[in-house]
């Protein structure tokens, strides 16, 4: 089985920090990309930053500048730095995976996502 576990999430004011975190277990033989979503109150999902399967790091607009994404794969964790924060930041964060399983089968995962809200 694979899960993916997320953590960080908070309260915050406007212009402070949080890091979210996100590591994957189970029988996984590699992580092909790996990244963070989010979803605000009546929008839809949208990407936040991601690790493409090439290595690559790809930002929103939005949040270029202020947010930045690292990996630790020998962890197989995903981190997202969060500075600068802004109320329009405020939304539930999901982490996603797409790996390459122990039976070699390539599968999409979803964490269960974290609350991130940042005040006026």
């Amino acid at each position: 089985q694979v899960q993916l576990v997320e953590s960080g999430g908070g309260l915050v004011q406007a212009g402070g920090s949080l890091r979210l975190s996100c590591a994957v277990s189970g029988s996984i033989s590699s992580i092909n990309a790996m990244g963070w979503y989010r979803q605000g109150s009546g929008k839809e999902r949208e990407v936040v930053a991601v690790f493409t399967s090439g290595g690559s790091t790809n930002y929103a607009d939005s949040v270029k500048g202020r947010f930045t994404i690292s990996r630790d794969n020998a962890k197989n964790t995903v981190y997202l730095q969060m500075n600068s924060l802004k109320p329009e930041d405020t939304a539930v964060y999901y982490c996603n995976a797409e790996v390459l399983t122990t039976r070699y089968a390539r599968m999409t995962y979803w964490a269960k996502g974290t609350l991130v809200t940042v005040s006026s």
